[in-house]
């Protein structure tokens, strides 16, 4: 299966339309968004071209195609206009035989650890900083933010096909990649 993952659009309708163009153009069978979908929240600028109800008609058009899970800026008034479930703080998924907890990271992250065992994986947004970090056992993966990148990151997504996640920028070039086999 091959998997785009992407976080943190906060409202910016011109990234999430680059973001849906990488994601035809890489030709994934599904998008991850790991929260803060809608909503700028008070700590960041403004992003570019900043239109919450463009970005929600952008994202109700490739509702059979989306998985999610809520950002600390997601609330339930985003939930009755989004037509795909957004309020799970986490999501459980298999990939190469491995354990993946999938949420914003808000509430789970390296400093508060869900239960994970020697070879499991975090895989949170919320920081706007790009990770790959082998820790203690298990990997944390970050795919940094489509619109609102900090600590001198690209606007960036994550890519997984088989056992490799690699980090891009918006045109689609990688920035750095992790293979599950490094790790066996």
């Amino acid at each position: 299966m091959k998997l785009m993952i992407a976080s943190d659009i906060h409202g910016s309708r011109y990234y999430c339309e680059k973001m849906l163009l990488r994601y035809e153009e890489e030709k994934a069978e599904k998008l991850l968004l790991l929260g803060d979908l809608l909503y700028h929240g008070p700590r960041n600028d403004l992003p570019r071209d900043y239109d919450p109800k463009a970005v929600i008609a952008l994202l109700n058009g490739k509702k059979e195609e989306l998985l999610c899970v809520r950002g600390n800026c997601d609330a339930e008034v985003d939930q009755m206009v989004l037509q795909f479930p957004i309020m799970a703080d986490y999501m459980i998924l298999y990939l190469d035989k491995r354990m993946v907890f999938a949420t914003h990271g808000h509430i789970h992250n390296e400093e508060n650890l869900p239960p994970l065992k020697k070879g499991d994986i975090i895989l949170h947004g919320h920081t706007h900083v790009q990770a790959m970090d082998n820790c203690g056992g298990h990997l944390y993966l970050n795919p940094g933010s489509v619109a609102i990148p900090k600590n001198g990151n690209e606007n960036s997504y994550m890519i997984y096909e088989d056992g490799v996640f690699t980090i891009k920028n918006m045109d689609g070039e990688e920035i750095r990649a992790y293979s599950l086999k490094e790790d066996a």
